[in-house]
């Protein structure tokens, strides 16, 4: 039994948009936004895909589009705003796809938007997307886990927690929506357990015109950020699997060294 049926009138997908890359979202996703009659879409990844869509069309998507994305500490619509959205378009016999950047279940408040329909009567259900956690990180050539260097990895925003996470250089620590508070985040990976000298890459837009990877470690990331004025998005990861990356080839003699000079920790894809 397939999974996703076609949808039906009245009802509501959450779609994974993915990184922002047309050729990264699903099938299930592309028919859906196909056949959609209202397409809610976030502004990272989601816009992305629909402009890449429409050109590889040649003409503009049968859906009505409507724009709840969020800037940095500006939401124009709030969840709650959302939520009317979604409910209201689908008691209107709609066919409505929520396009979320990433995955919606991954640091996209999916579950929120999915219980809200429910306690509303709606049919809802989800289809998965790549999420920038893993795929933005592969870009750089970093893999998450490696043998002999990482068997697990932990997920959070700049806003969680970050203490909090067990393990050591050797537990993969991926940060999302996170430049904001790099300083912070950085000082606090560091003190517990990692160290000034761990390594840390920063990927900027992974995907889009402007991607690009800067290397350094727990100690100096905070510095070279500002110095090359990194901005969001961007996907942070700390931990040995840093080393892996071939833009870090020269910056690390080991993973428990002190980096090497300024001119080979920063590297431009």
């Amino acid at each position: 039994m397939t999974l996703f049926l076609p949808q039906q009138p009245g009802t509501v997908l959450l779609v994974g948009a993915g990184p922002g890359d047309l050729g990264l979202l699903t099938v299930t996703g592309l028919r859906a936004l196909e056949r959609a009659d209202v397409i809610v879409a976030d502004r990272l990844g989601a816009r992305s895909v629909i402009d890449q869509l429409e050109t590889d069309r040649g003409a503009p998507l049968d859906a009505e589009i409507i724009d709840v994305g969020k800037l940095p500490g500006h939401h124009p619509v709030p969840q709650s705003g959302i939520n009317d959205i979604l409910i209201s378009q689908a008691k209107l016999g709609r066919r409505v796809v929520r396009l979320k950047g990433g995955d919606p279940f991954v640091l996209g408040r999916g579950g929120e938007e999915v219980i809200a329909c429910r306690a509303a009567g709606v049919d809802v259900r989800v289809v998965p997307g790549v999420t920038s956690a893993n795929s933005v990180p592969a870009v750089a050539g970093i893999p998450l886990t490696h043998r002999g260097v990482a068997t697990s990895y932990t997920v959070a925003t700049g806003h969680d927690q970050l203490g909090e996470i067990g393990g050591g250089r050797d537990h993969t620590v991926v940060v999302l929506m996170g430049v904001g508070t790099l300083i912070n985040s950085a000082m606090v990976l560091a003190r517990s357990g990692r160290g000034d000298d761990c390594p840390v890459a920063i990927v900027e837009d992974g995907f889009g015109e402007n991607q690009r990877v800067t290397i350094g470690t727990l100690g100096d990331i905070a510095f070279r950020a500002a110095r090359r004025g990194v901005r969001s998005p961007a996907v942070i990861v700390a931990g040995d699997v840093v080393t892996l990356s071939p833009y870090a080839d020269g910056a690390f003699t080991q993973a428990t060294e002190p980096a090497a000079s300024s001119s080979e920790l920063v590297r431009n894809p």
